[in-house]
């Protein structure tokens, strides 16, 4: 029984943090749901008719944020006034990115659309969050209207492989992807870099093992787990743009956006460089805790 009471205390230690966000997470849809059949609201998701909601659901995250990760968010006055695309590394959980769109929306009443992995839309009872968010499945097509009418999109490259796969060493896991630079170059518009210092401190996954690979290499599902939820400091950094080249293949943009730094142009990444400056590497929990503590970064 002790041996028993104390493995159960451990997963429920090491799990409670990432269930709580999925609770947070449900519960803010079926809130949605309340206040669309209260209102009788059957206005387009996207459109101003919700942004009373939206305000009251960025507000509970940033408050959140701000409690359990001391979030902050630098670099806002990077993104364009008009359409845009960022592009982000991929924690274990993207809460953090869900803190930007929730400071983001308090900051400048805006909503940057959100391309997501096709596994999410398959989860019960998120729909209208989703919608009301502005989660897509991102093809090319959905990509061109939203930035025509002037939103910004955002797009992890690296995606769930990234979330799965990459670890401390902040390693970024794009392969060949490089549609969000297509779509750049045909909408005409910047890149814009993202990247949330201690991501993978606050949440990590359990080490790569051959057979959870392979299986979501078959399934593209997500069956690792997140573990943690530690409140260590987040820092949620955006970086200068990349602004549009008439003059530059798809091929050379994806080079800039992997190898150009924004600040001295020499040959390192853009998200990288954002890594590089701001991260600790290897990733150090404790250094991440203390760092809730330390005046001199704000």
């Amino acid at each position: 029984l002790v041996i028993a009471s104390l493995t159960m205390s451990a997963i429920l230690v090491f799990f409670i943090v990432p269930l709580t966000i999925v609770f947070f997470i449900y519960l803010t849809n079926l809130l949605l749901l309340i206040y669309q059949r209260n209102g009788d609201v059957k206005a387009d998701p996207l459109s101003d008719v919700w942004d009373g909601a939206r305000e009251t659901i960025a507000s509970f995250w940033d408050i959140y944020a701000r409690i359990w990760h001391g979030y902050e968010l630098h670099g806002v006055e990077n993104l364009p006034e008009g359409p845009g695309i960022v592009v982000y590394y991929h924690g274990a959980i993207p809460i953090d990115y869900l803190y930007f769109l929730s400071r983001l929306f308090l900051w400048k009443k805006r909503l940057c659309l959100s391309v997501a992995d096709h596994f999410v839309f398959r989860l019960p009872g998120l729909k209208l969050l989703l919608e009301v968010t502005g989660v897509m499945p991102g093809t090319r097509e959905e990509c061109l209207i939203a930035l025509k009418n002037g939103h910004l999109v955002s797009i992890s490259p690296g995606g769930v492989r990234e979330a799965l796969f990459s670890d401390e060493s902040y390693q970024l896991m794009w392969g060949n992807r490089k549609g969000f630079a297509q779509v750049a170059l045909e909408a005409k518009v910047p890149i814009i870099p993202m990247y949330t210092q201690n991501v993978r401190e606050g949440y990590r996954m359990f080490k790569e093992r051959r057979f959870f690979r392979q299986l979501y290499e078959s399934t593209r599902l997500p069956f690792t787990p997140p573990y943690g939820g530690l409140p260590v400091k987040f820092r949620t950094y955006i970086g200068e743009p990349i602004p549009y080249d008439p003059n530059i293949t798809t091929e050379e943009l994806v080079e800039k956006v992997c190898k150009g730094n924004f600040f001295s142009f020499q040959t390192k990444t853009a998200i990288q460089a954002l890594i590089n400056k701001h991260q600790t590497i290897p990733g150090s929990i404790w250094k991440a805790l203390l760092e809730r503590f330390d005046k001199r970064r704000k």
